[in-house]
């Protein structure tokens, strides 16, 4: 058995991972920018309506809402990820788990590759 035998599936793994990172990290990038658009229009557009006076827009209320949906998504991610008050949620333990079989290669290949991909996009 040759040494190009033996480390082809490495590379391949290597390879694959920092190909697929690049890719997700890419189209993450340009989906949070599209929607950073979308969402500074429609904020443009609800400041030029009040402007206007055809609508009378409760800003206090806007800040309230935005404020209370992105402590629910910061709540959601740190139960997704299993941090929740020193304790580990057994879904979260099992999904870590699963991620730990891929190997360091494929993840770190693909962090790797994410960051790069994040970076260009």
């Amino acid at each position: 058995m040759s040494i190009i035998e033996t480390f082809g599936p490495t590379a391949a793994t290597l390879g694959g991972g920092f190909f697929v990172g690049v890719l997700i990290g890419y189209a993450l990038k340009k989906v949070i920018k599209i929607a950073a658009v979308i969402v500074g229009l429609f904020l443009a557009g609800l400041a030029y309506l009040q402007s206007q006076q055809i609508a009378n827009i409760n800003w206090n209320k806007l800040q309230t809402v935005s404020e209370s949906a992105i402590a629910t998504l910061s709540n959601l991610t740190m139960h997704i990820t299993g941090i929740n008050g020193g304790t580990v949620d057994t879904h979260a333990a099992t999904a870590l788990l699963a991620m730990t079989s891929f190997g360091i290669p494929l993840t770190g290949s693909m962090s790797s590759g994410f960051t790069i991909g994040f970076m260009k996009g």
